[in-house]
């Protein structure tokens, strides 16, 4: 079924619509595990630790309590430089033991979420209050990524809710996110706005557009015109009308970043689920602080520590076990069962208490189908990188609104789809780009870019948003020469290009990851170059940040041990200056140097992920001062959009051949 642009008028178009819809995130649903399953669940663990699955074997070199009671756990493999793997923060991942006495279907686990990645070793935050036994058993621990269910079951359930709906609040908004019905907005009044010196006009405008809407409305926000800042505006404004409201995002990158900016208005704000970093400001608003704040915590605490005493008692073996040990170890079970069913229900009212006395929720959309706001509506639900969102994950927050605010900007990160006749047949289309297209009315464009250099926002704004971005006075010529006269007056984007220079790709078949070491050498000998003239100890008060992205997790792994070999760039990490990453690591970021090495380089013009160009497009913008890019251009070639970039730059003098900087390294 082809992708819909025309508003469908018809209500049988938008069920079938939807009827597609469901199809293909079946569909992606089964791809997804069978992907996992190759990969993972019938390998072995050699294999899986080659495919970047796994590591094995692991030490627990920490073993500490988290905020929340949950243990948290350092884990140390054995230094292998050249070992590529594919953990990172934010992912699911599980504890295994490999004993003899163990099948893999028999496999102990433990489960958790990685909050931090270093070269060998990473933090598992994990699910429980404290580890089980068999961690100290004899036996080999290791650790593999894991499969999330969860996530597509709550989709799913959503898709059946949206279709099934009728005659409602949610058939309404269906009907209008679609196309089927028309957007209704109230006529504007005279302002009585909180800060209204604090935006721009163009933020302005949206913001009254959001006020105005009484179905949906859309802030498109470019690379650097203050999306974040214009939402914080709408939802701060939204609750002085509103007893409370619900804020999502797909990831809890973005989750985290929305719940500090609000936190830092003095707003009531609570974060549901698990949060990806860790900052003092962020854990003193999850649930479990608002837990822990409350007049009964104690009390549920020491019931739960009186029950396991019992159970602890009851599960005592003895030598002598009569009738009348056999009745007391029973009562022993009945009251610990009675206090910690207790403990659960006072539990429960406590969250209860801590979300009524808020004024914002926020979570990822799966997150919005959380247990402890399943029978909470909101008046209004605001949706930030909607057009990085699914749309099935989408559909489960607004089926709680009576009114839609999605924010974002479908020239930027797509969703990611593994499937790839999903992702042909219209799941990559997301719900915010459809209403965007259908119903241009709904949305209002931020137009004022505060974040690069012109020069570095000019090819975006040629290609992506007519021409319609104006660099802010504060950033017009803001180039690395700006921040410290030292460095020399230099082209704020640079191209190398590595075409004859024999820089081969080397891809990692099981999982189809490629790196290109020597290109990933040299952007770092480039960035080192760069940075000559920088004095760290002279910037302490505004330290320069550098962001190094490639599109492929095994070249991401060999530049962060390539850094960690170079002594100024590892100590520009160590002090958490410079990062390492792909993309979708620096949405909603920027850095005042952006290296991205563009891995690719074969003689097919095969380009993989780089044939995305809204991925592009986030990789340049995230740039203030200087944009080095690094790449075969006999390769890149092959693709429109490289030669459109390539004419860019050599208009604006940047372009370089990456012969000049290596035949100068052999002399």
């Amino acid at each position: 079924m082809a992708n819909i642009d025309a508003i469908p008028t018809d209500p049988r178009t938008v069920e079938n619509e939807l009827r597609h819809v469901r199809a293909l995130m079946q569909l992606e649903q089964r791809e997804d595990q069978a992907q996992f399953k190759l990969k993972n669940t019938s390998a072995s663990i050699k294999e899986r630790r080659k495919r970047g699955l796994t590591w094995y074997p692991i030490t627990i070199t920490k073993e500490e309590i988290g905020f929340g009671g949950k243990v948290v756990l350092e884990i140390e493999r054995p230094a292998r430089r050249q070992e590529l793997h594919l953990f990172q923060e934010g992912k699911n991942a599980s504890l295994f033991l490999d004993a003899p006495a163990h099948s893999v279907s028999e496999r102990l686990t433990l489960s958790g979420v990685i909050t931090s990645v270093r070269r060998n070793t990473l933090q598992l935050t994990t699910t429980k209050d404290e580890l089980p036994d068999w961690v100290y058993d004899r036996g080999t621990l290791g650790i593999d990524l894991t499969f999330d269910e969860v996530s597509y079951r709550e989709m799913n359930n959503a898709l059946s809710d949206v279709m099934g709906a009728y005659a409602n609040r949610l058939a309404h908004l269906r009907d209008v996110l679609l196309g089927a019905r028309q957007a209704r907005f109230r006529a504007h009044k005279a302002d009585d706005l909180l800060y209204p010196n604090l935006l721009n006009d163009s933020q302005l405008t949206a913001l009254r557009h959001v006020l105005t809407a009484q179905d949906v409305a859309i802030i498109h926000g470019p690379p650097g015109t203050g999306k974040t800042t214009t939402l914080v505006h709408a939802i701060l404004e939204t609750i002085r009308r509103e007893r409370r409201v619900l804020v999502c995002a797909p990831s809890n990158t973005a989750v985290d970043l929305l719940t500090e900016k609000l936190a830092e208005r003095g707003v009531n704000v609570i974060r549901l689920g698990n949060p990806s970093r860790v900052s003092d400001l962020l854990l003193q608003h999850t649930l479990d602080a608002g837990l822990m704040a409350h007049a009964s915590y104690s009390k549920m605490r020491a019931m739960r520590q009186t029950a396991e005493q019992y159970r602890e008692t009851a599960n005592q073996r003895t030598r002598r076990f009569g009738y009348e040990e056999q009745q007391q170890r029973q009562l022993l079970k009945d009251d610990a069962r009675m206090l910690f069913q207790a403990a659960d229900d006072l539990e429960t009212k406590m969250t209860e208490d801590v979300i009524e006395s808020v004024q914002i929720v926020t979570c990822t959309l799966v997150g919005a189908s959380n247990r402890n706001i399943r029978h909470l509506s909101f008046e209004t639900v605001f949706i930030d990188e909607a057009a990085q969102a699914l749309e099935p994950g989408c559909w489960i927050p607004i089926a709680k609104g009576q009114r839609i605010i999605l924010t974002g900007d479908h020239h930027q990160l797509p969703p990611t789809v593994k499937s790839e006749q999903a992702a042909r047949e219209g799941l990559r289309e997301t719900l915010f780009e459809k209403c965007i297209k259908r119903q241009p009315d709904t949305a209002r464009m931020l137009t004022v870019q505060y974040r690069m250099h012109e020069q570095i926002m000019g090819f975006s704004s040629e290609k992506f948003y007519k021409g319609q971005l104006v660099a802010h006075q504060s950033v017009r010529h803001a180039g690395l020469e700006a921040y410290d006269p030292r460095f020399a007056p230099d082209l704020p984007v640079e191209f190398l290009d590595t075409a004859g220079c024999d820089f081969l790709e080397v891809t990692l078949p099981e999982s189809r990851s490629t790196a290109n070491p020597e290109e990933a050498n040299l952007l770092l000998v480039r960035l080192t170059e760069l940075l000559a003239p920088y004095n760290q100890a002279e910037h302490e008060h505004k330290p320069l940040t550098i962001g190094v992205i490639a599109p492929y997790r095994a070249q991401i792994n060999y530049l962060m041990d390539a850094v960690e070999e170079n002594d100024v760039l590892n100590d520009l990490l160590l002090r958490r200056r410079l990062s390492v990453g792909t993309v979708d690591s620096f949405q909603g970021q920027e850095r005042d140097i952006i290296a991205i090495s563009l891995t690719r380089s074969n003689p097919y013009g095969e380009i993989g992920f780089l044939s995305d160009i809204r991925r592009m497009n986030v990789g340049m913008t995230r740039a203030r001062s200087k944009l080095l890019l690094v790449g075969d251009v006999s390769t890149l070639s092959f693709k429109p959009f490289f030669v459109d970039l390539l004419n860019y730059i050599k208009r604006i003098g940047g372009y370089h051949q990456a012969k000049e900087i290596t035949d100068s390294l052999k002399e």
